[in-house]
């Protein structure tokens, strides 16, 4: 009898270990089809209309299910805008060139063309906002920074007298600034513009910035 118990548990652990691996990679595939459905809704609809209604219909689940994998929407946006920022970062992973200044200026262009492309998307990136008492995890942090590392390589050629963290700041500063551009072109408020005259005036303001940080190295233009 004892054994027959014995038996039993040890069966009933080994099923336990079979379903475990299987239930994971089930919340696993509903999580990537709700990150591109959510990627989707807001490509077409912007973030304001986000539900978790519409994206239960469209991943076919429950709106249970989207909190049994997330704990919020708002972590399920960061997962988007995560997605954003790899792609952004590939753009720019992409970008050669013969100095830093040029680098630097591509940079720009793409950075422009996803904004115009992505409109939505991007916008999210940048509208979304976390409870006030709630931070951006870590792992956002570090996919923030991976983006970032690519303006960080050619200051890096422009500057060498800079250490890493004054690269960081000022590659950070420099992204400010092509961003604020970039959101105010497109919106129109600095001034009616295309986006070839925007692309201009973004490439007129980066070609001083560059000058001013060459002018200011050790041993450049005086």
């Amino acid at each position: 009898m004892g054994m027959n118990m014995v038996q039993e548990k040890n069966e009933r652990r080994s099923n336990l270990s079979r379903e475990r691996p299987a239930t994971a990679l089930r919340h696993q595939g509903l999580r990537e089809e709700l990150v591109a459905a959510a990627a989707m809704l807001i490509e077409s609809e912007g973030l304001a209309q986000l539900r978790a209604r519409d994206l239960a219909t469209a991943t076919g689940c429950s709106v249970g299910a989207i909190y049994n994998i997330f704990a919020d929407l708002d972590e399920l946006v960061l997962e988007v805008n995560a997605g954003t920022l790899r792609a952004i970062s590939r753009t720019m992973q992409a970008i050669g060139g013969a100095s830093p200044a040029a680098q630097l200026a591509a940079m720009a262009d793409a950075y422009l063309d996803y904004a115009a492309a992505h409109r939505r998307r991007w916008d999210a990136l940048f509208n979304h906002r976390m409870p006030l008492e709630a931070l951006a995890p870590g792992w956002f942090q570090e996919v923030q920074d991976a983006a970032f590392s690519h303006i960080e390589n050619p200051l890096a050629m422009l500057r060498p007298d800079l250490d890493a963290t004054a690269r960081r700041l000022l590659g950070r500063s420099i992204f400010a600034a092509v961003q604020g551009m970039v959101a105010l072109g497109l919106d129109n408020r600095l001034a009616p513009m295309d986006l070839e005259l925007l692309r201009a005036q973004i490439g007129l303001v980066v070609g001083a910035i560059i000058a001013g940080l060459t002018a200011a190295s050790p041993g450049g233009a005086k």
